[in-house]
């Protein structure tokens, strides 16, 4: 008896104790209708709900979500901005998963290693995202490391967007038929369609969304452009935007009246409730770097609402930025984002280290995007004049089991005066390389670009080409940290990355329609002296497909594995004093 109670001791300390904490969540993505633009549409909802439910976890922390496909076409869910620290098998995009068939499901694992901040979840395949199926994840500092900022009364959580009232079907094939989508129908704000702020734009009947606060209290905005493809100006009548984050990295604090998210960005502002509350205050969204007076219906409202307010909104929505001719000005606001250098917490890689601009750059790729074109009679688009073709089998998996011709490794490191053309062409990245990439924007339209399994650091933006010279205005002191950064109309920006996260990584235009019509590709970065502590094995349960789909088992499902650490003792104990009962009998 003595002895089963020192292992059943011991058994807590080493299986419960020792490990961080893991979560368990179940996603339903299904079609629910809804008319948040006063239109009934079909749109994807997670376990009923649109936008779908936070993701809210700690650092360290592991997640496990159980994705259940209700669709009625195949599905991925990806993280971007969340590492997945050796473990692209996660990461939720083609080129590193098969998909999820319809009535099957997958389980992501994965852990939010060394991070912090304020991100989102969407679908990747099929332009689902301009359907829903998106949410936001915030992952908060461990009690033993301070934030650096007073800590503020409450998280408020903001998903903006572009919306169609076309669902993703249509959008694409539109897209296909060689088409521009054109000007969206509005933009939402956590789901909702605009206050009706103007009886001409704004049907009656449409439900908006109100943001309760009290006098005197300091809030966390917590804002995500989850939108397809238009950026958006942010502002909140009579209120401050103080600046602290932005994708895991704390920034140096400065105020703002009104601030510029580019689709598939995420920012944190501390705003102060300090107005007399005579009445309601607008919350907008609107586009920007458009005709804004042709776009006006391109444009969400919701309400700040004060517990001691007077009154409803009135009156003209707060007046956006008048620079649209002069995007030289614009580019000021992201130039002044800086690195918050002294905050605790999340740091950039190399880890640690904020000394990026005396590391030796090891090599540079020159990243040209260009409007689509017709290729082989179909409309796509190009990086580099390739229009990337997602592989039939992952490319780690075929890597692994020596899958031949599923992928290239030559990706050019600078434009080609060729035929644009599509193919499967990957970057053949160096392990512990320190890489500069630069984003040329010969597209007519503002995009973002991502990068999964990092964070880079910005340091320089201009427009015009690109040149060597230019690296003497590069910022090397407290450039910002972050996955996806803005690259103008006719311009560029400059990234630095330290390539200490072995797997295969997707790099892309994160507006909707360009990178469904080609603009990515994938960063394959492999340890030639892999031992098993720089890359994970394949999760046991792995998706096959392509020239590996022999391997698949019949059924296609995986399970959390939900025994929390709490029911994992309930149980281990029930086994002990059965055994115990056995012993003593």
């Amino acid at each position: 008896m003595a002895l089963l109670l020192l292992i059943h001791i011991a058994l807590f300390s080493t299986l419960c104790f020792a490990a961080d904490p893991s979560v368990f969540l179940d996603f339903k993505l299904s079609y629910i209708t809804l008319s948040p633009l006063g239109v009934p549409q079909r749109v994807i909802a997670v376990n009923g709900a649109f936008p779908g439910p936070v993701v809210n976890v700690t650092t360290n922390y592991n997640v496990n979500i159980n994705v259940h496909n209700q669709l009625d076409e195949n599905l991925l869910m990806t993280w971007p901005g969340i590492q997945m620290r050796r473990n692209s098998w996660q990461d939720g995009v083609l080129g590193t998963n098969c998909p999820i068939h319809p009535k099957k499901n997958f389980t992501y694992r994965f852990q939010v290693k060394d991070q912090i901040g304020s991100f989102f979840y969407f679908p990747s395949l099929n332009f689902q995202r301009a359907s829903g199926g998106f949410g936001p994840i915030i992952i908060n500092n461990r009690n033993i490391i301070a934030i650096p900022f007073a800590h503020p009364d409450a998280d408020i959580v903001l998903l903006v967007g572009d919306w169609y009232t076309n669902n993703h079907t249509a959008l694409r094939t539109i897209l296909e038929s060689g088409e521009e989508l054109g000007m969206p129908d509005g933009v939402l704000i956590n789901g909702k369609g605009p206050y009706r702020y103007n009886s001409t734009l704004v049907p009656n009947g449409i439900e908006y969304e109100t943001i309760n606060v009290d006098p005197g209290k300091t809030y966390r905005f917590r804002v995500n452009n989850v939108g397809t493809s238009t950026s958006l100006n942010f502002r909140i009548e009579g209120h401050n935007l103080l600046l602290v984050e932005t994708e895991g990295f704390y920034t140096t604090q400065q105020n703002f009246t009104s601030f510029d998210i580019h689709v598939g960005q995420s920012y944190s502002f501390l705003v102060t409730m300090d107005q007399n509350a005579t009445k309601d205050y607008y919350i907008v969204a609107s586009a920007r770097f458009v005709n804004e007076t042709v776009w006006e219906r391109v444009t969400g409202v919701a309400i700040l609402h004060y517990s001691n307010s007077k009154g409803p909104a009135s009156g003209p929505l707060p007046v956006a930025p008048s620079d649209i001719y002069n995007q030289w000005s614009a580019m000021n606001q992201p130039r002044a984002i800086r690195q918050n250098t002294t905050a605790s917490g999340a740091r950039p890689n190399p880890q640690g280290s904020f000394h990026y601009g005396s590391i030796n750059v090891t090599d540079t790729y020159v990243i040209q995007s260009l409007p689509p074109v017709r290729i082989d009679g179909k409309f796509r688009a190009t990086l580099n004049g390739i229009s990337f073709v997602n592989p039939d089998t992952p490319i780690r998996l075929a890597d692994l089991h020596k899958v031949k011709g599923a992928y290239k490794l030559d990706f050019p490191n600078k434009p080609h005066d060729r035929t644009p053309h599509m193919d499967r062409s990957v970057i053949n990245a160096t392990y512990k390389g320190f890489i500069e990439i630069i984003l040329q924007n010969n597209d007519t339209k503002m995009q973002s670009f991502h990068m999964d399994g990092y964070a880079f650091f910005v340091v320089g933006m201009d427009f015009g080409v690109w040149s060597e010279n230019s690296r003497n205005n590069y910022n090397k002191w407290d450039a910002i940290s972050r996955s996806t950064t803005e690259v103008y109309p006719g311009g560029w920006t400059a990234v630095l990355v330290s390539l200490d996260n072995v797997g295969v990584w997707n790099l892309r235009v994160e507006n909707l329609d360009r990178w469904y019509l080609g603009q990515e590709t994938y960063m394959r970065i492999i340890n030639p002296e892999e031992n098993g502590k720089t890359e994970m094995v394949p999760p046991d349960n792995v998706i096959y497909c392509g020239a590996l789909q022999s391997l698949q088992k019949e059924s296609q499902s995986s399970s959390a594995m939900a025994l929390h650490c709490g029911n994992f003792k309930l149980f281990l104990t029930l086994v002990i004093t059965i055994l115990a009962l056995y012993f003593d009998f």
